[in-house]
């Protein structure tokens, strides 16, 4: 199983049927997108998706994270979450970019429990580029 982090903290993940990039036509409202996928692929179907998983492959690979600002651009407005090895350390990151939450493994949920993840949920009070503008 695995677990939804927000920024009110976990709750249990349920089961979703998503399809992927190759099957976006006969979506039923949920899609999985690859890291590696071009968000420009999808820009037709985005005001039908309530649903958008963006995988990240392992913590170290930061390419899911613009994947999401790019359908965040292209005006995608439903739940754009993160899924695989996010670290709690990047979280505020994927707020920012756009995820509204990420979906990480039991076993990681284990490692970093829900007051790490917490501690990070005021994602706008430590952006460094806005204090940098004011």
């Amino acid at each position: 199983m695995s677990v939804i982090v927000t920024d009110a903290g976990f709750r249990p993940a349920t089961e979703v049927q998503a399809v992927t990039l190759a099957d976006v036509a006969a979506h039923q409202g949920a899609l999985d997108l690859a890291h590696t996928d071009d968000p420009e692929l999808v820009a037709p179907y985005l005001a039908a998706l309530s649903l958008i998983r963006v995988s990240f492959p392992a913590f170290n690979d930061g390419r899911a994270f613009t994947v999401a600002r790019r359908l965040r651009m292209l005006g995608y407005r439903g739940e754009l979450r993160a899924t695989g090895p996010v670290i709690a350390d990047q979280y505020a990151m994927a707020r920012r970019v756009g995820f509204d939450a990420v979906e990480i493994p039991d076993e990681l949920a284990a490692r970093q429990p829900e007051d790490q993840w917490k501690f990070r949920a005021d994602w706008r009070q430590h952006d460094y580029q806005s204090r940098l503008r004011a």
